[in-house]
């Protein structure tokens, strides 16, 4: 066999956490790295990281991160010798690994033949049925029959959520049917979509493997993938749990004859459904790193990444992979808001750190942007144990401790996922979040401890300050108290906060800065750490009983501030993809209806009626491009009988 020539200089075809993180492995190799950015990533972090770095002019990924003929002739330019595509984006586009090979560059994937076998769900599936991996039967839509339902619809060309729809109603089918189709084809430029049994209380598990070109392949154990939000996961852990031997083995086996069936090479991963009556049902092969890598690597001791370039210059593995050891868990940070139906957030990142032990991935440091092209996750958090109690324990410890300052994020929801007893069981299952939403999302921490911090920090000196200030000031009335009074950022919710004397039963104020205040809560010794940054008014609090971000309310409203009753503004910039059909002024509505859906940060979002009555008012169209808080629609309520 030919060898592959060695491997000098690495252009990563990606952007964020996945690029930092291949960016890292490079450099330890002793590469030179070469990134590619588009005009709002140009100081990002996975820029600032490599030797080298090549503008793709643009901001949508359609115009940068997807034009291979761009990423190329940046490789070419910048004299790099091998592509890796990270995930997402071109990673599983079998023309641009051809493109890329004969450019004279190594491609760091498997061989464009077995992409482009697997690219498709439906031949993909035909593929797994004649190589005996067990996989669930497809449905026709156009026959489907109400013993057929639940159904799920999948665009066959698709990955992340996109294009998938749950149908519990035979007449709903034929809606949901077209929103699958028009996602896929935005998405994907493919609007084939596929039906087969949706099925309940399922486990979603993975296997990955690693394959070299002498005809090895590894089973790199199990992952665990099954809580996901719009079919995109959120926690992942290795390996998966409560298993049987004879269960792991199947899974096993599928695995590498789905590998080998396509004469696969480098890391890829095999998903699988598990039904709770423990059967194995093939879903898709992705032909290329996950995500969630890191648990596997954790466990086995591995550096994915650099067993990727070395298979791609001819290197070959050891006839059996190292034994795993110990359990680790892996937790995706969104920039979101669960509550509000996942609503993704953009802004400014002012302070990441999550302390301890764990491994942090992630595309951003503090200062940065989040903008609104991109996929909303902020990093990857993962911890390793010899346990899974004790994996889980020092994950969701991090977590809780971490500083998170700028953004909404989904931290909250995965500290109580992790706690929540049905995970401590390891038994959870797709349908975690569906059952469980509404109770892990509300019922926040008490924010009057916090926010009688944040008042004391406001008015506590600092060493700068005037004599008059550090002397207490001087009012007109100082018999009476001092009050402040803040939002918190994530409601509408308001404290009036006493704070000089203290008004707030059961504390006591024992130390007090700009920075930091020290309470006694009950009786028990509390830090709230206190955080402003420039250019904002915000007020970060973190403490052990939580983090809350308040806003100084201003003692006089702005009489511009004035918005229509029944006003739908744009909860984010986006694009309107679809209204919903035959809405027009003078359309009656009833609350809860979706009128519009704006796809943003790679989701779409429906836009709902505030309440039951008429559309006086309709300022969008599809295919439009509308900015945060644009005026999209008013519904008139209809009066209260």
């Amino acid at each position: 066999m030919t060898m592959t020539q060695s491997i000098t200089s690495l252009l990563v075809a990606n952007r964020g956490e996945i690029a930092v993180r291949i960016f890292r492995t490079a450099r330890a190799l002793g590469l030179d790295t070469v990134a590619v950015h588009s005009d709002p990533d140009a100081d990002a972090l996975h820029v600032r990281c490599a030797d080298a770095a090549v503008r793709l002019p643009g901001a949508a990924p359609a115009d940068t991160y997807l034009r291979g003929d761009l990423v190329i002739r940046a490789a070419l330019a910048a004299g790099a010798d091998a592509v890796h595509p990270g995930y997402g984006f071109l990673s599983e586009n079998a023309g641009f690994a051809r493109a890329v090979q004969a450019a004279g560059l190594t491609w760091i994937g498997p061989p464009p033949d077995a992409i482009e076998a697997m690219a498709s769900k439906t031949r993909a599936k035909e593929l797994m049925r004649a190589a005996g991996v067990p996989l669930l039967e497809p449905v026709d839509p156009a026959a489907a029959t109400a013993a057929d339902l639940p159904l799920l619809l999948k665009a066959a060309a698709g990955g992340g959520g996109r294009g998938m729809r749950v149908v519990r109603d035979l007449d709903t089918l034929k809606e949901d049917l077209e929103g699958a189709v028009a996602e896929a084809r935005s998405a994907f430029g493919d609007g084939e979509v596929f039906a087969e049994p949706y099925v309940e209380r399922a486990r979603h598990v993975e296997v990955q493997v690693l394959a070299d070109a002498h005809g090895t392949v590894w089973a790199l154990g199990t992952r665990d993938c099954s809580l996901q939000r719009r079919h995109q996961k959120v926690i992942e852990e290795a390996p998966a749990p409560g298993l049987p031997d004879s269960l792991r083995e199947t899974l096993h086996t599928a695995a590498v004859a789905a590998a080998r069936a396509v004469s696969y090479r480098g890391a890829g991963t095999v998903e699988f459904l598990v039904t709770d009556d423990g059967r194995a049902c093939f879903l898709e092969m992705n032909t290329r790193l996950q995500v969630e890598h890191p648990v596997t690597e954790a466990v086995f001791g591995l550096d994915l990444v650099a067993l990727q370039l070395r298979t791609a210059e001819g290197a070959a593995l050891p006839p059996e992979p190292p034994q795993p050891a110990g359990h680790a868990v892996e937790a995706r940070l969104y920039a979101e808001d669960p509550a509000q139906d996942w609503r993704p957030q953009a802004g400014v990142l002012h302070t990441l750190d999550v302390p301890g032990t764990v491994r942090v991935d992630t595309g951003f440091a503090g200062g940065d942007p989040v903008g609104v092209h991109y996929d909303p996750m902020l990093a990857k958090v993962v911890a390793h144990a010899p346990t899974r109690a004790e994996a889980v324990r020092v994950l969701a410890h991090a977590l809780a401790a971490a500083r998170i300052h700028g953004l909404t994020t989904n931290r909250d929801l995965l500290v109580r996922s992790l706690r929540h007893p049905e995970f401590a069981s390891g038994q959870a299952d797709t349908g975690f979040y569906g059952r469980h939403l509404a109770a892990l999302t509300g019922d926040a921490p008490d924010a009057g401890p916090a926010a009688l911090a944040a008042a004391l920090a406001d008015a506590a000196p600092g060493p700068h300050a005037p004599l008059a200030a550090r002397l207490g000031g001087w009012r007109n009335l100082r018999s009476q108290p001092r009050t402040r009074r803040y939002t918190a950022a994530a409601g509408a919710t308001e404290y009036t906060v006493q704070y000089e004397p203290v008004d707030h039963p059961g504390v006591r104020v024992l130390a007090a800065t700009p920075d930091l205040v020290t309470l006694e809560v009950d009786g028990i010794r509390r830090l709230f750490h206190v955080k402003r940054h420039a250019n904002t008014s915000e007020v970060y609090v973190d403490s052990a009983l939580g983090s809350h971000t308040f806003v100084p309310v201003p003692r006089f409203a702005d009489p511009q501030d004035r918005t229509e009753p029944g006003s739908l503004l744009a909860p984010m910039p986006g694009t309107v993809v679809r209204v919903a059909e035959g809405l027009a002024p003078g359309t009656p509505v009833t609350a809860g209806q979706p009128l519009l859906w704006l796809e943003a940060m790679k989701m779409e979002h429906r836009i709902l009626a505030p309440a039951s009555g008429t559309l006086t008012a309709l300022h969008a169209a599809t295919g439009q491009q509308v900015e945060f808080g644009a005026l999209l629609a008013v519904v008139q309520e209809e009066p209260q009988s």
